[in-house]
């Protein structure tokens, strides 16, 4: 995934610093270790770009996982109903543990989307 570095959809998928891309943003890699899913690094170690710009300024991720959820929900009830040929209780079904399951990426992804609307690559900004 290299060749997508310095773009934005690169920091997205991999969570790495929005202004750097050299690092991971949270402290623990794998989102399925519930207690540190969310849990960030306060500031990059190789550019210094401080995550949290404002107190609570994550909140505004939580409009970002509405949509990014809707998106798993749809491929999910894409896979089901037309791939699998499910009837629609199996589908709904099949959609709810895809939300259950993915809820920690989707989460993630929220975040990853949110900061990198107000951070960009190459462009430091020191915001203390």
């Amino acid at each position: 995934m290299s060749f997508l570095k310095g773009t934005k959809i690169y920091s997205i998928l991999t969570g790495s610093c929005p202004v750097c891309h050299e690092e991971s943003m949270y402290k623990e890699s794998n989102p399925y270790k519930l207690r540190h899913t969310l849990k960030m690094n306060e500031r990059c170690s190789h550019c210094n770009t401080k995550y949290k710009i404002e107190p609570s300024f994550f909140y505004g991720a939580m409009y970002v996982s509405y949509p990014v959820g809707i998106a798993f929900a749809v491929s999910a009830f894409l896979i089901g109903h037309f791939l699998l040929s499910l009837h629609l209780v199996a589908t709904f079904l099949l959609i709810a543990g895809t939300m259950i399951i993915c809820l920690p990426i989707i989460l993630r992804l929220s975040r990853n989307i949110w900061i990198n609307f107000f951070m960009h690559f190459g462009k430091k900004k020191n915001i203390s």
